[in-house]
């Protein structure tokens, strides 16, 4: 990765810090109304402990709900772009299950798994995030040219070959490209667990609990805690793309 990669996000990031101290400065909005960067770093450092046990419950649970969701969605993706019949079958209920408000399906699973909390927030983290995945697998293999297909049955390829050969490595871009979007639903995800199902545990549960006590530089702080485990996710899934798609990054003209 250039430099030139790291320089830009990180000069922007900083931008938008002094911008929106400068809005709470200008405005002289107190910090229970809007808190600034200068009130949410004495927050964070007050309760680094409380962040860096919090944070770390949040990032596995949403790891492994990442994890499930890429396999259940490849899966899923896989089957719908090799049949146009599965694919047909399978869409008005992904379609259907995706419009449905996540935050509706929190009560059922606390009623259904009682005191799982892991498994309710791996759940939910993976259920919000599988839809893309197996969108983006299964227009990248329907998508694929029929002239590749009848060459490489002309030359004696198998259905196995032709997979792994072009329509596997086809593919990876639009499968990064949906991972991206997924790392940050799963966050969502997990969160709204972590808030609505109160179980001690996570970072939403901090948020909750600084809510309750008006600590709003605290809430802001959490909020920042996991832009942060986002953005670094977000960057993981970017370095895997390069070393595995990257023959598909076209450089600007």
């Amino acid at each position: 990765m250039s430099i030139r990669r790291i320089f830009i996000p990180v000069a922007t990031i900083v931008v938008f810090l002094l911008l929106w101290e400068w809005l709470v400065w200008v405005n002289q909005w107190p910090n229970y109304k809007m808190a600034s960067p200068t009130d949410i770093w004495p927050a964070f450092w007050k309760f680094k402990h409380l962040f860096l046990q919090y944070g770390w419950q949040t990032l596995w649970r949403t790891i492994a709900g990442l994890a499930i969701a890429i396999v259940v969605g490849t899966f899923l993706g896989l089957i719908m772009g090799m049949s146009r019949s599965v694919r047909e079958a399978l869409y008005p209920l992904l379609v259907g299950f995706n419009a449905i408000p996540k935050a509706t399906v929190v009560p059922i699973l606390a009623l259904m798994l009682v005191g799982e909390h892991n498994i309710n927030t791996i759940l939910m983290a993976f259920m919000i995030s599988f839809f893309p995945i197996a969108v983006s697998v299964s227009i990248g293999l329907s998508t694929l040219e029929p002239e590749y297909r009848d060459i490489l049955k002309a030359l004696g390829a198998s259905r196995f070959m032709i997979f792994r050969k072009i329509a596997l490595p086809k593919t990876l871009p639009e499968f990064f490209g949906a991972l991206k979007v997924a790392v940050t639903l799963a966050f969502i995800g997990t969160n709204l667990v972590e808030i609505i199902e109160p179980h001690g545990r996570g970072l939403g549960h901090l948020f909750d609990s600084a809510k309750i006590n008006s600590d709003y530089p605290l809430m802001f702080a959490v909020l920042i805690a996991l832009a942060f485990m986002g953005i670094l996710l977000y960057y993981v899934v970017v370095i895997l793309e390069q070393i595995f798609a990257g023959w598909a990054e076209r450089s600007p003209t």
